[in-house]
């Protein structure tokens, strides 16, 4: 009897979640940066017990050596493992809110727009992308952790970030500037359109206060709470074929660069 070939019922692979490269950030940092160590450390206290248990029973080996051996690469390893662990705990937050953003951004596709989610380039990522008949916006989620008491207050004045009007943070403003031109010149290859992107830069959690000079700023620095209203009220400028086009393009492109890497 002749076996029926079976195939997957999906034409197409599904695009990127929100957070997908921290995700995989995460796994390798901590399966290569902690897990690695705990095993090693497990494996040189055994080596040590072995080596107790035959010192006890009047055996010829001696635990010495081993327990010095497992002694320093325990401390070793504990002190790897740690910072490991931090940084996991970095990354963490960073992706919960390019998640929670990716939420408010899914309520766009209500109005026909287009959201898209970690798009891949060469060693970097746009964190989200929206298409709609307002433009295009490309938009980084910047999940700063807040202090415990007092307010957590971003300054904005067009050019900088001021944290609590104390810390100045102006590499934001660098990233998404470098990313609203990467896109622009992406869209232009893929589809021949030369269109502006829009660059927006979110902080979950964080009231937002601009000065007047940053009414002047191609770059909006927003909650993500209010990035909908903003995209809502802005002028159209793309028609309904238009957004269909170039979102068909870039899923495309999207979809080609995972099968590259996978190669």
């Amino acid at each position: 009897m002749a076996v029926e070939k079976l195939k997957s019922p999906l034409k197409d692979k599904p695009l990127r979640n929100p957070g997908e490269s921290l995700d995989k950030q995460i796994f390798d940092l901590v399966f290569d940066g902690a897990l690695i160590y705990l095993v090693i450390s497990m494996l040189m206290v055994s080596m040590a017990m072995i080596e107790w248990h035959h010192w006890y029973f009047k055996a010829p080996p001696s635990p010495w050596i081993s327990s010095l051996i497992a002694l320093i690469t325990v401390s070793y390893s504990a002190v790897k493992i740690n910072r490991t662990l931090k940084k996991a705990k970095y990354l963490k937050q960073g992706r919960d809110g390019e998640k929670a953003v990716g939420q408010y951004l899914e309520n766009l596709r209500e109005n026909g727009a287009k959201v898209f989610h970690d798009i891949p380039g060469d060693n970097f990522n746009l964190d989200h992308v929206v298409i709609c008949q307002s433009g295009l916006y490309v938009i980084e989620t910047k999940t700063y952790s807040k202090p415990d008491k007092g307010e957590a207050k971003i300054i904005f004045n067009g050019d900088a970030i001021f944290l609590n009007g104390k810390i100045k943070v102006d590499k934001p403003i660098i990233q998404v500037r470098a990313a609203s031109k990467w896109l622009n010149d992406l869209i232009l290859e893929l589809t021949g359109l030369k269109l502006t992107v829009k660059p927006v830069i979110v902080f979950p959690g964080w009231f937002i206060e601009p000065t007047s000079e940053a009414k002047n700023s191609e770059v909006w620095v927003l909650n993500p709470k209010a990035l909908p209203t903003f995209i809502g009220n802005s002028k159209e400028q793309l028609s309904v074929e238009q957004v269909r086009m170039v979102s068909g393009h870039l899923g495309r492109y999207v979809r080609r660069f995972e099968d590259k890497k996978a190669k």
